[in-house]
Formats: structure tokens, C-alpha cells, sequence
């Protein structure tokens, strides 16, 4: 009886499955054995944000072929609402007990993350609504513009609780109570309960979802927008309709990235969600391959290290971080390198072969 064999999208799904699994018992042998830094073993949970963040991002840039330039607007939006709901939840119990209590802590960073997700895709289909009808450069403008205008917004924005519960204002004056969301200064005082252990498991269900929509029926007509936007619109597909599904999507998995992030500091400032991680994120998905999930999953974990393994060259570091990403960049964009690298594979494929 003849095996029926994988197809090859089940096949990068479950490549990327094993690539997290890997990355997940590497550094959890290398903790547990302290073979591992601080300062690196700190790098862990803001590896795995990122690598969120990268294939989000890359299921609009690569999936949905629309360049937006306002990620971290949404990974902004996921993670004061995570912050925020995790002071409204945590309000008035004793710090020590909360501690100790582990399931009390899951719980709340469950809660945290789904209503990261939950605002920031209400962000992106507010957004996307009148954005996604514009395209080329003049969507990736707007979306810059909406990523400096959450940043702005968040400057201005002040949250407290006091006996009557949780208030936002725009007014410092009227600040009363315990301060969650101060102005320009951030969140204050945010308890700790992000974990490396569960940015992975969540790192999974996005790329469950993810690689679920694009290898669905709407992942397909999400790309043949991309591919041929006239003859899609002539063969009865509703464009708006598809491309709001990416961009909320993206934009809600980017919410996930932002809550995670922000439960793993005590201080949280808007500053953090800026152009430059906007620029960075896209860093990612281009040096990792535009389309290509792999590609943004190893991109982002070894650019997110890279400045803290440079440590060592001191003032030197960020020339020498440019200077690798030039070089990323020429190889992986030089056909004679990826023939070779094609043809390698070749060789070891028909090497099996011939010893079956």
C-alpha cells in the first residue's frame, strides 16, 4: 500500500513546528543548565515577541503583497490593553500571594494576551477599512502615519484606578488613585508574568493560524490578489473583503506580540513602539524571505541577539550588526549563492534516493 505522501505546505508547517520546538529545548536546556547569560536569558521572551511580530508582519507584506510601514502601532495598542486589564484584574490583591499563585498568573496573562489580540484587530479593521482601498506607497505612508498617531495618543493618555475603579483621561491633574498609564512616562509598577514557556506555546497557535489561512481557500485568494489584482476582481473576488481579513489578522497576532512583550517589564514607555521597531520588523521579514515563515522565524531570533552577542566589540557593536545584515542581505539576494545552495540540496536528496 502506497504512502500517501505530505504536500509541500504541510510540510513547511510542520518544518516550522519542529524549528520552535528545537529553538524552545535548546534554550530551555541551556537555562536550566545555566550555560546561558542574564543578559541573554533576558533577550528570550523579546526573541519570541518578535518572532511573532515577523511572521505576522509577513503574512501582509508576503501573503497580502501590501507594505505597511505601522506594525508596532498595533503591537503598541496589544500591549497597553494587556497592561491595563492586568492592573484592573490584579487591582487591591496582595503582590506576594499573586506571586505564589501560578495558576491565578496564567489566568491573567491569558486574559492580557486575548484582549491585546482583541484591540489591536479592532485597531486594524478601523484602520484597514479605508487604508486597504489605497495601495503601493501610498498605503505604506498611512500606516506609518497611524503608527505615529497610536504613539502620540499614548503620550497624551493617562489611566488610574481609585475607589470607584478604572479611569482614562487626558487631563494629568485628575490623576487620582494608583497610576497605571502615565503620559509619556508609560505604564508604571506592570507585574511581571510573562514566561519563555508561554511565548512559545503562543508563538504555535499564530503560526497555526497564520499557516491555516494561507493554506485555506481564503490564503489563496489573498494571493492571487497580490499576484493579479484586475483578473481576481474579474473572477468575482471581493479585494477589500480579503485583504481586511490579512491585515486584521496580522494586526491581531501583532496585539498578541505586544501583550507578551510588555507583561516581561516592570516599566513599559510608548517611545519602545516607534518607526524604528516598525523598521526593524521589516528588517525581519525581508532578510528572512518575503513569503517565506522559516525565513522570518530564524531572521528574527538571531537579529534580536545579535546586538547583545556583539556586546563584546563595545562601541563597535552596531557597525558590526550593520555590516552582518549588508552581508545577510548580498548573499541572500545573489542567485549564485542560491544555486549553490539549491544544488546542495539536490545532492543530498538524490544521495537518498540511491541508497533506498
Amino acid at each position: 500500500m502506497d504512502k500517501k505522501k505530505m504536500n509541500p505546505a504541510s510540510k513547511k508547517a510542520f518544518m516550522n513546528y519542529g524549528l520552535v520546538a528545537v529553538f524552545f529545548v535548546v534554550f530551555q536546556v541551556l537555562l536550566s543548565t545555566k550555560n546561558i547569560s542574564s543578559s541573554l536569558a533576558g533577550q528570550l521572551v523579546p526573541m519570541v515577541a518578535y518572532m511573532i511580530m515577523a511572521v505576522s508582519l509577513n503574512l501582509v507584506v508576503g501573503i497580502s503583497g501590501e507594505l505597511s510601514l505601522g506594525h508596532a502601532g498595533f503591537m503598541s495598542v496589544g500591549a497597553f490593553s494587556a497592561v491595563i486589564l492586568e492592573a484592573a484584574l490584579t487591582s487591591g490583591m496582595d503582590p506576594s500571594s499573586f506571586n505564589k499563585n501560578t495558576g491565578l498568573k496564567i489566568a491573567v496573562l491569558v486574559a492580557a494576551v486575548v484582549c491585546g489580540a482583541i484591540m489591536a484587530a479592532i485597531a486594524g479593521f478601523l484602520i484597514g477599512i479605508p487604508v486597504l482601498r489605497l495601495k503601493g506607497d501610498y498605503l505604506a505612508i498611512v500606516t506609518l502615519a497611524f503608527g505615529e498617531i497610536i504613539k502620540n495618543l499614548l503620550y497624551c493618555l493617562y489611566v488610574y484606578i481609585d475607589d470607584s475603579g478604572l479611569h482614562f483621561s487626558l487631563d494629568p491633574s485628575s490623576v487620582t488613585g494608583t497610576t497605571v498609564l502615565n503620559g509619556p512616562m508609560g505604564a508604571l509598577g506592570v507585574k511581571k508574568i510573562s514566561s519563555f514557556a508561554a511565548g512559545i506555546v503562543l508563538l504555535f497557535i499564530i503560526l497555526i493560524v497564520i499557516q491555516n489561512l494561507v493554506n485555506s481557500r481564503s490564503g489563496r485568494a489573498i494571493m492571487a490578489i497580490r499576484d493579479n489584482r484586475i483578473a481576481a476582481e474579474a473572477s468575482g473576488l471581493h479585494i477589500t473583503k480579503y485583504k481586511l481579513m490579512a491585515f486584521v489578522t496580522s494586526a491581531a497576532c501583532a496585539g498578541t506580540a505586544g501583550a507578551l512583550y510588555a507583561l516581561n517589564y516592570s516599566t513599559i514607555v510608548p517611545k519602545k513602539f516607534d518607526f524604528n521597531t516598525s523598521i526593524l520588523v521589516l528588517v525581519f521579514v525581508v532578510l528572512g524571505g518575503i513569503g517565506n515563515m522559516t525565513g522570518s522565524l530564524i531572521a528574527a531570533a538571531i537579529l534580536t541577539v545579535l546586538p547583545e552577542l556583539l556586546r563584546q566589540f563595545q562601541d563597535y557593536r552596531m557597525l558590526v550588526y550593520a555590516i552582518v545584515l549588508i552581508l545577510v542581505m548580498l548573499l541572500t539576494n545573489n542567485k549564485k549563492f542560491k544555486d549553490l545552495i539549491s544544488n546542495l540540496f539536490k545532492k543530498k536528496k538524490a544521495g537518498e534516493e540511491v541508497q533506498k
